[in-house]
C-alpha cells in the first residue's frame, strides 16, 4: 500500500473534520436546542445533522430531505380541538401541545402523575435525541392492577403550525391488564411532533398498547415506543398510521423475563404524496421468549409505506421462537411499499423466520365478486377490508374494534370514493 504524503494525509483528516452543510430545517432545529438549554444535543445535530440514507435504519426514510423545515417551538395550548377518536367509556387523559390537561375520574388503580424530563432511553438515534432534550416534563401513569375501561392518551398539537415534543411513562403492576389507545391529531396546521411512550410491562401482565397517528394532512409525525417486557408477561402492539405527509414510528422492544410473548402489529394507509414509516428493533434478551410480527400496508396515489424490522436474539436467549411477517397491498402503479426484515441471532437453540409479500388486489378475487353483480368500488373496498381484518380482530373491546374500524373505513372512503361503505 503506497504511503501517503503528509499533504495529502492533512487533505483528508481536513475533509474528515469538515463539517456538516445544514438544511433550513437543521438549522431551524438547532436554534431550538440551544434556546432550550440543550447545547449538547445541539453540537451533535450540528455535527452530524439529521440521518440520511446512510444511516441504515433510515434507509427509506432521509430526514435531511423529507424534513424540508421546522416550525417554531410551540407554547401552552390556549383552545382545544374536538377529539379525532371517540371511545366510549374510555377513561380519557388529554395532552395538549406535550402537557397534562386534564382527565376524567381516575378508575381504580390509575394513578396519574407528571415526572420531569422525557422517559426514553439514550440511543444513537436523532428523533430520540430530540425528544429527550426538548421534553421539559412527561405524563407519569402507573397502574396499580387490572383496569377494566380503556384508557385513551389524546394527545393533541394546537393551534399555528408548532413543533411539540411529549412524552409519556406507562407502568403496568405485576399480574395487571389493560388496554391503552394513544391518538395523535390537533389542529389543521403544519405541524411538526415528536412523541414519546416509555411501557413497562410487569410480570404476567397482560397489556394492549395502540398508537394512532390522526394528525392533520400537511403535520409531520414521529413517535417513539419503548417496551420492557417481564417475565410471562404478555403484550400486544398496533401502530396505525393513517394521517401527516410524513410519519415514523419507531418501536423499541426487550424481552427482560422467562415466559413473556409479545403480538407486534402496525398498518400504514397512505394516500397521494404521503410517506410513513414503522420501524421495529426486538431485543430477545432471555431465553424462553415468544414474539409474531405482522406489518402491513396499503398504499395509493404517488405514496410511500415503509417498513424495516429487526429482531437480535442474544447468546444467552435460547428456545426463542420469532416470526416476522410483513404485507403490502397497492392500489395503484405509482405507490411504493418498501420492507426491509432483518434477523440477527447469537444463540443456537431458536426458530425465527421472517417473510414479506407486496402485489395488487387479487385479479381472481375481485373477479369472483364482480360476477356476483357487486359494483367494482365496493368489490375493492370489500377485498382490503379481508386484507386488514388480521390486524383487528384480536382486539377483544367491541367499542374499540368499532373505533379503529372507523379509522380504516374513512380512509377507504377517501381511497375508493366511489365505493358504498
Amino acid at each position: 500500500m503506497p504511503v501517503l504524503a503528509k499533504t495529502q494525509r492533512e487533505a483528508i483528516v481536513s475533509i474528515q473534520k469538515f463539517p456538516v452543510r445544514l438544511s433550513p430545517a437543521e438549522e431551524s432545529l438547532v436554534a431550538q436546542l440551544e434556546s432550550a438549554g440543550a447545547p449538547e444535543a445541539a453540537a451533535r445535530l450540528r455535527d452530524a445533522g439529521l440521518p440520511t440514507r446512510r444511516v441504515e435504519s433510515y434507509h427509506y426514510s432521509d430526514l435531511k430531505m423529507l424534513l424540508r423545515e421546522v416550525p417554531a417551538l410551540s407554547g401552552a395550548a390556549t383552545e382545544t380541538s374536538p377529539p379525532a377518536l371517540n371511545i366510549p367509556g374510555a377513561f380519557r387523559i388529554l395532552m395538549a401541545n406535550g402537557a397534562v390537561q386534564e382527565t376524567t375520574t381516575a378508575p381504580a388503580g390509575v394513578i396519574v402523575g407528571k415526572v420531569k424530563g422525557s422517559v426514553l432511553s439514550a440511543r444513537d438515534d436523532a428523533v430520540v435525541r430530540l425528544n429527550t432534550a426538548l421534553v421539559k416534563e412527561s405524563l407519569s401513569l402507573d397502574l396499580d392492577n387490572s383496569v377494566d375501561p380503556v384508557i385513551h392518551i389524546d394527545r393533541r398539537t394546537e393551534g399555528p403550525a408548532g413543533h411539540v415534543n411529549g412524552s409519556a411513562k406507562i407502568f403496568i403492576a405485576d399480574g395487571g391488564s389493560a388496554t391503552i389507545v394513544e391518538t395523535f391529531s390537533g389542529s389543521d396546521a403544519a405541524h411538526l411532533g415528536n412523541h414519546a411512550s416509555y411501557v413497562s410491562v410487569g410480570k404476567g401482565a397482560n397489556v394492549t398498547h395502540i398508537m394512532i397517528d390522526l394528525s392533520g394532512p400537511t403535520a409531520r409525525h414521529f413517535a417513539t415506543a419503548e417496551y420492557e417486557i417481564g417475565a410471562d408477561a404478555k403484550l400486544r402492539t398496533l401502530a396505525i398510521h393513517a394521517g401527516s405527509v410524513l410519519s415514523r414510528t419507531q418501536l423499541f422492544a426487550r424481552f427482560s423475563g422467562e415466559g413473556a410473548h409479545a403480538d407486534f402489529t402496525g398498518l400504514n394507509l397512505v394516500e397521494d404524496g404521503q410517506h410513513a414509516d414503522i420501524t421495529l428493533d426486538i431485543v430477545h434478551g432471555v431465553p424462553n421468549t415468544t414474539s409474531a410480527e405482522l406489518f402491513k400496508s396499503v398504499a395509493r396515489g404517488r405514496s410511500r409505506a415503509v417498513f424495516q424490522g429487526k429482531i437480535l436474539v442474544a447468546q444467552h436467549a435460547q428456545k426463542t421462537d420469532a416470526k416476522m411477517m410483513s404485507q403490502g397491498l397497492m392500489l395503484s402503479d405509482t405507490a411504493e411499499i418498501l420492507a426491509k426484515p432483518e434477523l440477527e441471532i447469537f444463540a443456537d437453540d431458536v426458530v425465527c423466520g421472517h417473510g414479506a409479500t407486496c402485489g395488487e388486489i387479487d385479479g381472481d378475487s375481485l373477479f369472483y365478486l364482480l360476477s356476483r353483480g357487486i359494483p367494482k368500488p365496493d368489490a375493492e373496498a370489500m377485498l382490503v377490508r379481508a386484507f386488514l381484518d388480521e390486524l383487528f380482530d384480536p382486539i377483544e373491546d367491541a367499542e374499540l374494534n368499532e373505533a379503529l374500524l372507523g379509522i380504516t373505513d374513512g380512509w377507504l372512503a377517501r381511497a375508493i370514493p366511489e365505493a358504498s361503505l
